[in-house]
């Protein structure tokens, strides 16, 4: 019998026995894939090294924070000058209103802005500041949309427009979800019915502008346009989740891309992490003046948090925030996006496999699929078994995808031309076997 000399593997046995899964986030099991996670020992630009010490390119970037690459050494001396400073005084810095004054400049759309931890804290926050602007309970969201793991936003869709979504987590109550209405993505006929049916209900309908939890689904234009001028018309919300493409698929984040071809377009909470914090634990939601002075301590709507506008986290996030925002920086980042997903797209082809991409600035996505899919129910006709054959492939070749069907990718700034022709090439080699 061969030893086994993959050191993950020990790593992973450990995990197990003191933390469910072994894992602090389900997708990080490789449970949709099979096999070991690969327990990442460090990172520097573009890769990553694990137990074994192999070198991966890396492709998640931690979910998308990484838009700079891992250890950028700018962003690592402001974040040690800070550590020097002190690492939390539950008091207020300049660093956070510096900050907020950053965030409220790229973006028009808001005029406040609240600091929080997480993107599930965030939209938390959000769904309960537009309850409480708007006097309502109802909200809707789409199927395929992930929100974090609150309990109003972890549903599914319901059997009809009568029926409203159904829990798809133990210990979510029907109770917590019951004013949570789920409709398909991209479906306008669905939405209007929707709205003549609740729309003087509804306190909000919070969206992912482009579906990173499909993949990479975006809402059409026509789509984006009609929940803008519905939500208009009922005194509803429109609660943009930018957590995902937030600074990363545009200086201006998804809304600005919307807004070319919207005029006038704008939502009225966006929400906001992953690269707002560079790798730490941040996120925040903001909007027009009126509707942030309904939170505590200027209104009824309760909302707080111990950490909240931490002083490392605000260093980290504000020298990202510098750097990306360079002349120029994010129609490179796009660029090398697309030189990825074209040679993605080519060599598939050249396979003779069905295949199709998209991406948009720093976020990218593919399926095994002839034409991109619009909806969640044409994203599930994907072949899940080519993927995880394709995925660990390109794994054993040292390239690191997100390990799960449903999930985007990210290219950082710190991948260069070698780096991305090196996985174009892998691929052509995979894809020959599939």
């Amino acid at each position: 019998m061969t030893p086994n000399t993959d050191l993950n593997l020990p790593l992973f046995e450990r995990a197990k026995a003191v933390i469910p899964g072994g894992v602090n986030s389900p997708v990080r099991a490789f449970n949709a894939v099979g096999g070991t996670p690969r327990f990442v020992q460090r990172a520097q630009g573009a890769y990553f090294w694990d137990a074994n010490a192999q070198q991966f390119t890396d492709y998640i970037g931690s979910w998308g924070p990484m838009i700079l690459g891992h250890g950028h050494p700018e962003v690592l001396a402001a974040v040690q000058q800070a550590a020097l400073d002190g690492f939390s005084f539950g008091a207020p810095t300049e660093r956070e209103v510096t900050l907020a004054e950053k965030l409220i400049a790229l973006l028009p759309s808001m005029e406040m802005v609240r600091l929080v931890s997480s993107g599930t804290e965030a939209t938390m926050s959000a769904i309960r500041l537009a309850r409480g602007f708007t006097g309502r309970k109802k909200i809707i969201k789409f199927n395929g949309c992930y929100h974090g793991h609150s309990d109003a936003l972890l549903v599914k869709a319901g059997s009809g427009l009568a029926t409203f979504g159904n829990a798809t987590s133990a210990g979510v109550t029907l109770e917590a979800v019951q004013d949570t209405l789920v409709l398909e993505y991209n479906d306008i006929a669905q939405l209007e019915e929707a709205f003549q049916l609740y729309g003087e209900q509804l306190a909000c309908v919070m969206i992912e502008p482009i579906a990173g939890n499909m993949n990479f689904v975006r809402a059409s234009a026509e789509f984006t346009r009609r929940i803008r001028e519905l939500c208009s018309q009922h005194g509803a919300l429109l609660v943009y989740d930018e957590v995902m493409t937030g600074f990363r698929v545009a200086l201006g984040c998804a809304q600005s891309v919307y807004a070319k071809q919207i005029p006038g377009f704008a939502p009225d909470i966006t929400v906001l992490g992953k690269v707002i914090g560079g790798g730490m634990p941040m996120a925040a939601f903001g909007a027009r003046r009126e509707i942030m002075e309904k939170l505590s301590p200027l209104g009824p709507v309760y909302q707080a948090g111990t950490l909240s506008g931490n002083p490392i986290a605000t260093a980290c996030g504000l020298k990202t925030l510098e750097l990306i925002s360079q002349p120029g920086f994010h129609d490179k980042l796009g660029r090398q996006t697309g030189r990825l997903m074209a040679g993605l797209a080519q060599a598939a082809h050249e396979a003779g496999l069905p295949f199709s991409t998209d991406y948009e600035g720093g976020l990218f996505g593919f399926f095994f699929l002839p034409e991109l899919p619009t909806t969640y129910a044409e994203v599930m006709r994907t072949d899940g078994q080519r993927f995880n054959k394709f995925y660990h492939g390109m794994l054993e070749r040292g390239h690191y995808f997100a390990p799960a069907l449903y999930e985007a990718g990210f290219v950082s700034a710190a991948h260069t031309d070698a780096d991305i022709d090196q996985t174009i090439e892998a691929a052509r080699a995979v894809f020959k076997t599939l």
